[in-house]
């Protein structure tokens, strides 16, 4: 049972990794990423519709996006979604496909897109300790029910402890990355 609360953490805390790994591949780094346009809806029929699903993104230069939607009636819609989020790109709609031309980064904006990178991975953190909380929490309960040891219950800490402590290390590694993207453009 002490066990379980250890792999519940060690799952949840790779779920707290995979977020913060989903987020940062939403920003803008300099060149383009199908990625970032994952959080765009786009208002279809009413509906608030994801737009990779009415669309295909492709990347045709290093620095382009190419938005081909499946039905051509949406593009004036797809275009008002892309100009509506907060990526601070303009899409260029040619009646067919919209291109979508990924800014070179000033240096300016390279020093906040990499405090957002920090902001984020604090957040990943954040959430990490509240998963070591949680469990530590657990075991402390359990140990007062007398299910486990007091001796069991500080080995199982110190586990829970390495555990979050390796995932708090692949988040600033993630993070690290991510900087080094952005800064080195």
């Amino acid at each position: 049972m002490a066990n379980e609360v250890i792999e519940k953490a060690k799952d949840n805390m790779k779920k707290s990794i995979a977020v913060f790994q989903k987020e940062l591949g939403g920003i803008r780094a300099g060149v383009a990423n199908a990625s970032l346009l994952d959080g765009i809806k786009v208002n279809y029929y009413g509906v608030p519709t994801p737009l990779t699903q009415m669309s295909s993104v492709s990347i045709p230069e290093a620095r382009v996006l190419m938005v081909t939607p499946y039905d051509k009636s949406t593009l004036d819609d797809i275009e008002h979604a892309i100009l509506a989020s907060d990526l601070g790109i303009t899409p260029a709609n040619d009646g067919t496909v919209i291109r979508i031309v990924i800014p070179q980064l000033t240096g300016e904006r390279r020093q906040e897109i990499a405090k957002q990178v920090g902001k984020l991975a604090e957040k990943g953190k954040i959430a990490v300790r509240n998963v070591r909380r949680d469990a530590m929490d657990t075991l402390k309960r359990q140990e007062k029910d007398g299910d486990i040891t007091e001796d069991e219950q500080r080995s199982l800490e110190k586990q829970v402890q390495k555990v979050t402590d390796d995932a708090t290390k692949e988040i600033d590694k993630l993070a690290d990355q991510k900087s080094q993207e952005i800064t080195q453009g």
